[in-house]
């Protein structure tokens, strides 16, 4: 040791272990020959997406933890969002990823495709750990698959290792992004009343009336202009416009009941100009990126192995592309994509009542 330096000093490759990490790309025990150099770019593009999910799991998780706590503060809100921002661009990039195993031809993949036996992408046990994460219902799956029970089969065989079975199991048995969200847009203030005000059920339910009533207003406006600049006559334009009126009502009003929730999501979204939903409308934005960015890494996903393997049947066993095809139809978060079909402008809108509770005074101005 020179002077007071220390023997031992922290360094680049020390910090990543890029020792190890860096001898992770030759396949797995008695994997010979060593990869061809297309086979090695197939291995790190894969070894990076599951870093990569690795991160996103730790990012959802902590978004997760704090919007499921049954009163969110304000400041936990922004941290929230960043949590689901960072996702979205981590999605954004993996979308973008595939692009760089288009640059392996057909030919160039089917010369060492045999090597990879019956393992499949969908033994990938964090991006399925994900999917629950998120809230993905076990209906909405291809062929309607148990995830749990498919992660349990696999660790049973020995093809996934029993700490990532816990994982899942906790995650599983954890509410999910979406219970989170739901249950606190269920809490949502609307016109300054929240579940525990006195006469809530009654203040909601008038909320949801007016809102019904300002569509129907602008669906008489809609067709009167429809037919007036002859694009159909009222007969049949009229069942079109009426059937938004309707489906809104199913939605807020599920079999005459009152689903709160999706009432407080499109009051954030009717008034998102008030102060005090900034950041809840934000949030809504964001799970709608996320979601989004998912699509978008699917779709790109689906496209290159069309385009590397085109209707071949999977490794593991599935129909391939069409399996991946259908991915492309998951939704997560539902609400906040259908929420959209019931906006009317905003001079349409109700005032807000107890606008001073928003953070505006009575006459609309910010309130100091």
């Amino acid at each position: 040791m020179v002077g007071n330096a220390p023997s031992h000093r922290m360094t680049y490759g020390n910090y990543l272990q890029l020792e190890s990490l860096l001898s992770l790309q030759d396949g797995p025990d008695g994997y010979l020959p060593a990869p061809s150099h297309d086979e090695l770019h197939f291995i790190v593009v894969h070894q990076t997406f599951e870093l990569w999910f690795k991160l996103i799991l730790r990012e959802l998780k902590e978004a997760r933890d704090l919007l499921a706590q049954q009163k969110v503060e304000e400041h936990a809100i922004p941290k929230i969002v960043r949590h689901l921002e960072r996702v979205s661009e981590i999605f954004r990039l993996l979308a973008d990823q595939w692009k760089v195993m288009e640059t392996l031809a057909p030919q160039d993949f089917l010369a060492f495709r045999d090597r990879l036996g019956t393992s499949s992408g969908f033994e990938s046990w964090q991006m399925r750990e994900l999917e629950v994460l998120l809230g993905l219902e076990q209906e909405q799956r291809v062929g309607g698959m148990d995830p749990l029970a498919h992660m349990e089969k696999l660790a049973g065989e020995g093809k996934v290792p029993q700490q990532a079975l816990q994982d899942f199991h906790s995650t599983h048995e954890s509410p999910s992004l979406n219970d989170a969200l739901i249950a606190w847009l269920a809490r949502t203030p609307i016109h300054g009343s929240t579940p525990e005000t006195q006469g809530d059920q009654e203040s909601v339910m008038a909320y949801v009336a007016g809102h019904l009533e300002a569509m129907q207003i602008h669906g008489e406006e809609v067709i009167a202009h429809m037919v007036a600049i002859g694009h159909g006559d009222e007969a049949s334009v009229r069942p079109r416009i009426e059937s938004s009126r309707t489906g809104a009502e199913a939605f807020l009003l599920q079999d005459g009941v009152l689903n709160r929730a999706r009432a407080g999501l499109l009051f954030i979204e009717s008034y998102r100009d008030l102060p005090l939903l900034s950041w809840p409308r934000r949030l809504i934005d964001s799970f709608v990126e996320l979601e989004q960015s998912m699509l978008l890494f699917r779709t790109h996903h689906a496209r290159m192995v069309e385009r590397m393997i085109g209707r071949r049947m999977g490794t593991g066993g599935s129909s391939g592309v069409d399996y991946l095809d259908a991915t492309t139809k998951y939704r997560v978060f539902v609400d906040l994509w259908a929420v959209r079909t019931l906006l009317v402008k905003r001079e349409r809108l109700p005032d807000v009542e107890q606008a001073e509770f928003y953070g505006f005074s009575s006459d609309g101005s910010p309130h100091s």
